[in-house]
């Protein structure tokens, strides 16, 4: 049993903010917590927000200091996790960390895209899928972490949306261009980026191509949910199109399932197949049938 502690980098109330886990128990963390002072409203499902100013204090009471990516590991490990797209929150606050590991520096970026993935006609291509989108490439890519080109194209795949196929991945692509090249990265990255984001329009990489494996699995690993999370995901996506008829929305569904159903591979890397493969075409043919 171990209690572990993330660097301050939160923002929030004119300080930055810890995340405090166990990674055995709720009823381990409520007694190191309670130990060190921690008022019991500074707990928020399965963690402890904790301020800049107690971070020491915890190191020296035994809490374990660990980068956060590390620390949401061992929380996913331990199984006590409550995702933190599924908080009912804005997730501007964990998508800012994020973005801070990727490409700090650049906030006016960061609220440009965290606007257009906040756009209210979105309700599964917002942040909720961003976020989930990076949480898979945590997955496929642990302990090491994704590459930042692939990172980057992640946060711009879906940037323009309006549920026009080929259409919205050609835009996000530009928008992609135009933002990373004002932001001074290489052109070389700014390209892959590009390519990357116009790769999601059909999620097939060619063989070789491990950067493009790796999105195209990330983009589509909700396919290999739970069942009740793959009914959220269709609930959702009904929803981005509810401007169109229940039977013309059915039969484009039904196309899309189909592809997607013989796309060969489904999921390109060793571990987008071990991970979703079974249960995503589970899935996929239950919602056909």
């Amino acid at each position: 049993m171990a209690v572990y502690v993330d660097p301050p980098l939160w923002p929030a109330h004119g300080t930055h903010f810890s995340h405090l886990v166990s990674d055995t128990s709720l009823d381990e963390l409520h007694a190191f917590a309670a130990a060190a002072g921690i008022p019991d409203r500074a707990f928020d499902g399965d963690h402890y927000d904790v301020p800049e100013s107690r971070h020491a204090a915890l190191v020296t009471a035994g809490a374990i200091p660990v980068e956060g990516r590390v620390l949401v590991r061992k929380l996913i490990a331990s199984g006590l996790r409550i995702p933190a797209r599924r908080r009912g929150k804005a997730l501007r606050v964990p998508l800012l960390n994020r973005w801070n590991e990727t490409l700090p520096g650049h906030d006016a970026l960061f609220l440009d895209l965290m606007d257009r993935w906040g756009e209210e006609n979105r309700k599964y291509h917002g942040r909720t899928h961003l976020l989930a989108v990076l949480e898979a490439l945590d997955r496929l890519c642990e302990p090491a972490g994704a590459p930042r080109h692939v990172v980057l194209a992640a946060w711009f795949h879906d940037a323009v949306y309006r549920g026009v196929a080929g259409q919205d991945e050609d835009e996000s692509a530009r928008l992609a261009q135009d933002r990373l090249r004002h932001a001074d990265l290489p052109a070389a990255e700014v390209d892959e980026v590009v390519r990357l984001v116009l790769l999601t329009a059909d999620h097939c990489p060619e063989p070789g191509d491990d950067a493009g494996a790796l999105l195209s699995d990330a983009d589509l690993s909700v396919l290999g949910g739970a069942p009740e999370a793959y009914a959220r995901y269709r609930a959702a996506v009904r929803e981005d199109f509810a401007h169109i008829g229940d039977a013309d929305f059915a039969a484009g569904r039904a196309a899309v399932v189909r592809r997607l159903l013989q796309l060969d591979p489904l999921f390109h890397t060793d571990r987008g197949r071990e991970l979703w493969m079974e249960a995503a075409r589970r899935n996929l043919q239950g919602e056909l049938a």
